[in-house]
């Protein structure tokens, strides 16, 4: 599922930084010396957006020598990308090439962590990821997350049937929504419905309406671990999901739970890669 963004996307980055070109560049009057820029790798890092970073600098000018994929894990202090071209097209692409990797890798690594741990106590777990994703940046979130290794919970409302409490507050309650599952079901053949639970006893509720998905929401992993058990004898065919301040200091808590799906946003969120870059002259 890992994808390329448009090139819209690209020429927009290019355009918010150099709307006017480089004046440094310009007055040094190093523009056409040639030149290599290479990019290395400062920690343990799931690269994500080399792609993109590429055709940063190719539409600046350049051309690519070398570049690993999205979704490759590396340790600290291995090169990934090398391009080479005139000091003016390097100095062009260079931050907006760094960034993109920076950011991307900096999810995509955080979701790699996290999908590893999880998989060695649950290896069936699906870690799914939010559209929480900070707004315009979702096309970068979800290929940063892919490359970690997860997937999006839900792209937007599209096409997806998750059903809160804010929902239900204008049909009766939860209770009242719940006697209508079956022929919701029935009207969107192809889709699995999800209902969120802020309890236990609403997910046992939950369970026995013949629901696909039951999400409980920040209910803690201890209390989550001894409900897994009796959600499966109401349903035994019911996926359980948890959500709701699931992070990289507890999820492996939340996989151990038995549960089926963990649903997070952290991931979008924390320090970016520690990327090193080096443009030298040839």
């Amino acid at each position: 599922m890992i994808t390329c963004l448009p090139d819209s996307y690209i020429e927009s980055f290019i355009e918010e930084d150099i709307p006017y070109g480089d004046l440094t560049t310009h007055l040094l009057g190093l523009g056409e010396k040639n030149g290599r820029i290479t990019f290395v790798t400062r920690e343990e890092t799931t690269l994500c957006c080399t792609e993109e970073a590429v055709r940063v600098l190719q539409k600046c000018g350049a051309s690519v020598v070398s570049y690993m994929a999205s979704g490759t894990k590396l340790s600290a202090g291995i090169e990934f990308l090398a391009v080479e071209g005139p000091a003016s097209s390097l100095h062009a692409g260079w931050k907006v090439a760094l960034n993109l990797l920076e950011y991307a890798s900096g999810i995509a690594s955080r979701t790699k962590r996290i999908v590893e741990k999880c998989k060695a106590v649950n290896s069936t777990l699906s870690v799914v990821t939010t559209r929480k994703s900070f707004p315009g940046t979702k096309k970068i979130a979800i290929k940063a997350i892919t490359a970690g290794g997860a997937l999006p919970h839900r792209l937007g409302l599209s096409e997806s049937v998750l059903v809160f409490k804010q929902h239900t507050v204008f049909l009766g309650g939860l209770a009242a929504f719940l006697g209508s599952v079956s022929e919701l079901k029935q009207r969107a053949r192809e889709t699995k419905i999800i209902v969120e639970a802020d309890t236990v006893e609403e997910a046992l509720l939950i369970a026995r309406s013949g629901a696909d998905i039951v999400q409980l929401d920040k209910i803690g992993s201890n209390e989550l671990s001894g409900a897994v058990m009796a959600i499966r004898t109401a349903n035994p065919n019911i996926l359980i999901s948890a959500a709701g301040g699931i992070n990289e200091a507890n999820a492996v808590e939340y996989a151990a739970a038995g549960i089926d799906i963990i649903v997070l946003s952290s991931v979008y969120f924390g320090k970016p890669s520690d990327i090193g870059v080096s443009i030298q002259p040839i």
